[in-house]
């Protein structure tokens, strides 16, 4: 490896159509930053061996995505306040030597609501669908804001775990449901989410759940970003829903892990508008990679 560079990097599988990469390399020459981002694919079986490989590579550390977010807090030497309760991270800092774990996810996402469609979480009822890595950063976030969290898996005991673990933190609250009580309590939300990978690139016509559940004022979240409008958005905004796409979040996590490897606060309009510009160039390619 190149001793004058340094090197970061994403984790997960799959990570192929991630834009990370572009988006971290031109914040680090915009910023003149020596620096450089790969993306590594990362079979479950290999985890351990590839945490391992990067820091005996000397990278200074990298991100985490689905489906090792949760995995990877065995790993690490020592874990933020936020990724300790949260029990997932997807930033990993190497410090002194150490490997420390972050979660940026829950405050990225509540930093788009707030940027982008003007959501306050606090007394609001906030529907969750999906209960993994991602989903457990977003209601952390949801309820230290003080909104009332209602959390939906198939998995019906990652959602009971989930909502034990953070209904303690307050001040909002956080429930289990059933996955088919979905219709009824989505008709009570202000917000429903989607954090599974459902509609993302290339399965990009299913849908988590049917927006028509819900009622007119709710706002319709995706935490996909490629495609930037997935189809669940889509039928939110046919039937008349206000929409909130993964882009923001996207952007935010990023740039929250840009700050914790650099030091240096990231070009957020910048990178918001490189993502925008690459999403842009998939769709008019039919969802081929840019």
């Amino acid at each position: 490896m190149d001793s004058e560079v340094i090197h970061v990097a994403l984790i997960g599988r799959p990570v192929g159509h991630s834009l990370s990469p572009v988006m971290h390399n031109r914040a680090f020459a915009k910023l003149g930053l020596p620096w450089h981002y790969s993306a590594f694919e990362v079979l479950r079986d290999d985890l351990v061996a590839a945490v391992k490989g990067l820091r005996a590579l000397g990278f200074r550390g990298w991100n985490v995505t689905v489906p090792y977010k949760e995995d990877v807090c065995r790993l690490m030497d020592e874990l933020s306040d936020e990724a300790a309760e949260i029990g997932a991270v997807n930033t990993v800092a190497v410090q002194e030597g150490r490997l420390v774990g972050y979660n940026t996810d829950g405050w990225g996402y509540v930093q788009s609501l707030r940027w982008e469609a003007g959501f306050e979480p606090e007394g609001k009822v906030c529907a969750v669908a999906g209960a993994g890595g991602a989903a457990r950063g977003i209601v952390y976030a949801l309820v230290r804001s003080g909104a009332e969290v209602r959390v939906f898996s198939r998995r019906a005991e990652q959602a009971e775990r989930l909502a034990a673990d953070f209904g303690r933190l307050g001040p909002g609250t956080v429930k289990a449901y059933p996955w088919t009580s979905l219709p009824s309590v989505l008709r009570e939300a202000d917000l429903c989410v989607n954090t599974t990978p459902v509609g993302m690139y290339p399965d990009t016509q299913a849908v988590p759940f049917d927006p028509e559940w819900t009622r007119e004022s709710c706002i319709i979240s995706d935490i996909v970003y490629n495609p930037r409008e997935t189809a669940l958005l889509k039928k939110g905004r046919r039937i008349g829903r206000p929409t909130h796409d993964g882009v923001g979040m996207f952007v935010f996590q990023g740039a929250a892990a840009f700050r914790i490897w650099t030091g240096r606060q990231a070009p957020v309009k910048e990178m918001r508008e490189w993502v925008e510009e690459l999403l842009d160039l998939r769709a008019s390619r039919g969802g081929a990679e840019a």
